[in-house]
């Protein structure tokens, strides 16, 4: 009996101390903070608006050397993430409509559809006579960084610190190319008919249909410094 009531109470302290150690904390944890960095620090896509302005001071030369640079930058970037039309927006004057001829062409040389272009004429105040071109274009933002609230020495519930996460983040929406992909994926380009016919044909009469690979693509190991077989 006293060997049954001893492992009883054996028992009973046991139990007591593995409660004693089960005991929720008191420590107050963010439910904000997750541990994916995405969910932390979600990107988001807005749009922007992006302008330049120049001055076409002379309709025979056009824009100064600073300026032609600046607006083949432009149109560059128009070209590779701008959304929607181009604008260009002309002082009224009487030369305005062939100022807006001149700049047009110039667009449409560098690779800017004629379709895309919205010209137009604006009331001016003062001596600002340049022409003003304009288009919407998407930015990838996230929160800010450097939130240190919490004590990283102090981890006993081994959750994540609010910033986790937020570097990479900031990377993501710095190196994206088109922030638009962050939203929905592109749609497909046309299709190589031609190369899709000889394709066909190969599979149709039993040939390989993969790309033939030259030396330099080879996967092969090198055996320079190896031992002989």
């Amino acid at each position: 009996m006293r060997t049954t009531n001893s492992l009883r109470v054996v028992s009973l302290a046991a139990a007591m101390l593995a409660g004693s150690c089960a005991a929720p904390t008191t420590e107050v944890v963010d439910p904000a903070v997750f541990a994916d960095g995405a969910a932390n620090h979600p990107v988001s896509v807005e749009p922007g608006y992006r302008s330049l302005k120049v001055a076409l001071s002379d309709r025979a030369d056009g824009l100064s050397a600073d300026d032609n640079a600046h607006l083949a930058g432009f149109v560059s970037a128009y070209l590779a993430g701008g959304n929607g039309a181009l604008s260009v927006s002309v002082p009224r004057e009487p030369g305005s409509t062939q100022a807006i001829r001149h700049i047009g062409e110039k667009l449409i040389a560098m690779g800017v559809p004629r379709s895309s272009l919205l010209v137009g004429t604006r009331d001016v105040a003062g001596d600002d006579q340049r022409i003003e071109l304009g288009y919407v274009s998407y930015v990838a933002r996230t929160s800010p960084c450097g939130n240190w609230s919490q004590d990283a020495d102090d981890t006993e519930n081994n959750l994540p610190m609010p910033d986790f996460g937020c570097a990479v983040q900031h990377n993501i929406a710095a190196m994206v190319a088109d922030p638009r992909d962050l939203v929905s994926p592109r749609a497909l380009g046309p299709s190589d008919a031609s190369r899709r016919a000889i394709l066909t044909k190969q599979y149709e009469t039993g040939q390989t249909t993969a790309s033939q690979k030259t030396q330099e693509q080879s996967g092969a190991v090198s055996q320079i410094g190896g031992g002989s077989p």
